[in-house]
């Protein structure tokens, strides 16, 4: 009944702001929750007609198309955002993630290179293309993006995730420190934090963490808004997400040559 009501209201809304793009958005998750995907298609390409310079919208009608095994809908669907909003790092990003989550490796590099490019200080496209690195090259990349976003949480925070990796564990708590106090609002660093701490901390570290992270009550994030905008947690308070957020983190870049080992592993187990 709830999901009537609020189709209801974005219909209404719609009627006196056509173009403003939540609206559209909602519409178009909603239909999606539903199952309902040719409708969320339609709903997101009639908000782009209204709305082309927004980029959540292209990215939700791009993310919808590689759910539905729509790769080169999806591909296109960001080539056409990227002509109409140049120099937008986060619809670069999602062009590299695109090509990477398809096992198109190469490419993704070549995008990532073009990315950087046309958008030489975003730090996200920097924290990003730190783990797209082999190993052995993370550490040159990291000192390449320092120099370029000296300031940026999420060039912090990447550092962060870098030291932690090499089980250098006080340089690695240092560098979230840095980030989280460069951008207290920033979700995904304290929710990086935490989880660090909960695998190399005291739990007074721990309970330290998830205090700062509640007197700071931040809202940005793509993991952290993933969560905290899902209907299910409207009411979850900040240090009831935090460890919510924590445990949703997963390696989602796995490399096929770690990823073959725990494939044989579990084949292994399996007699």
């Amino acid at each position: 009944m709830e999901t009537d009501k609020a189709k209801d209201l974005i219909e209404e809304g719609l009627k006196h702001y056509s173009d403003f793009p939540k609206l559209w958005m909602m519409k178009g998750q909603i239909l999606e929750q539903e199952g309902r995907t040719d409708a969320a298609r339609e709903a997101y390409n009639q908000g782009l007609k209204k709305c082309p310079h927004s980029i959540s919208l292209w990215l939700l009608l791009s993310q919808l198309e590689e759910k539905l095994c729509n790769i080169t809908k999806a591909r296109a669907i960001l080539e056409k955002s990227r002509l109409k909003n140049p120099q937008c790092a986060d619809l670069w990003l999602e062009s590299v993630r695109l090509e990477w989550r398809a096992s198109n490796r190469q490419i993704a590099q070549s995008l990532m290179a073009r990315a950087l490019q046309e958008c030489p200080t975003a730090g996200r496209l920097w924290a990003e293309a730190i783990f797209m690195e082999a190993r052995p090259q993370r550490k040159t990349k990291s000192v390449d993006a320092l120099k370029r976003c000296e300031h940026d949480a999420h060039v912090l925070l990447a550092v962060a995730r870098l030291f932690w990796s090499e089980r250098k564990v006080n340089k690695a708590r240092e560098w979230f420190n840095r980030a989280v106090k460069i951008d207290p609002d920033q979700g995904d660093a304290w929710a990086y934090f935490y989880k660090f701490e909960t695998q190399h901390g005291t739990e007074e570290q721990q309970e330290e963490v998830k205090k700062r992270c509640n007197q700071a009550e931040p809202h940005h994030g793509e993991l952290w808004c993933e969560l905290s905008k899902d209907i299910k947690n409207w009411r979850t308070k900040t240090d009831e997400l935090l460890p919510m957020v924590a445990n949703s983190i997963k390696n989602w870049r796995t490399k096929t040559d770690e990823l073959l080992p725990m494939v044989a592993n579990s084949i292994k187990n399996m007699f």
